[in-house]
């Protein structure tokens, strides 16, 4: 399907899709130019455009981030049958009060001397575009996938759409 929606449309389409999801996979480039994924915290906040994560500094995925900004976010939400992923550009950001709106106790457990801890770092995703699929459910899946075998016609398995949040 292509682009069809304003940016404000698929602003809000992503955030829709995203919401509620706790975790994602972050993608970045390492040193020997291989793709590295690891789950990161995404934090609760409506999205906008920009996504927003707190690491550490001396962690892999935050050296990445310094050397090379492009990066590749995967969102999974299996029991709607909704998968988005999303580009962008990550950036270390020092900003004391945005740090405080996004933080939470929770970062404790990797931070101990809390959200001044030397370590923690803000870590922002502007994004460029996100590639959507969206289906009915589980159980709609399912049966498409039955008719579409008793029939022989290739199954209805939701929507995919390609948006750009720029």
């Amino acid at each position: 399907m292509s682009n069809d929606l304003t940016r404000e449309q698929a602003i809000q389409k992503v955030a829709e899709l995203i919401r509620g999801i706790k975790f994602c996979m972050l993608v970045t480039q390492t040193d020997e130019g291989h793709l590295h994924s690891r789950p990161v915290t995404t934090q609760d906040q409506e999205f906008d455009g920009d996504l927003w994560f707190i690491g550490g500094k001396d962690s892999e995925w935050v050296q990445d981030i310094s050397k090379r900004e492009q990066i590749n976010l995967a969102y999974s939400q299996p029991d709607g049958q909704n998968y988005v992923s999303i580009t962008g550009r990550a950036s270390l950001v020092e900003d004391r009060t945005k740090l405080e709106e996004v933080w939470s106790d929770f970062y404790k457990a990797y931070f101990p001397e809390g959200i001044d801890d030397p370590n923690v770092q803000l870590v922002r995703v502007e994004t460029h575009g996100a590639e959507l699929w969206e289906s009915s459910g589980k159980l709609a899946s399912a049966f498409q996938t039955a008719k579409g075998l008793l029939t022989g016609n290739q199954a209805d398995m939701g929507t995919n759409q390609s948006v750009a949040l720029e």
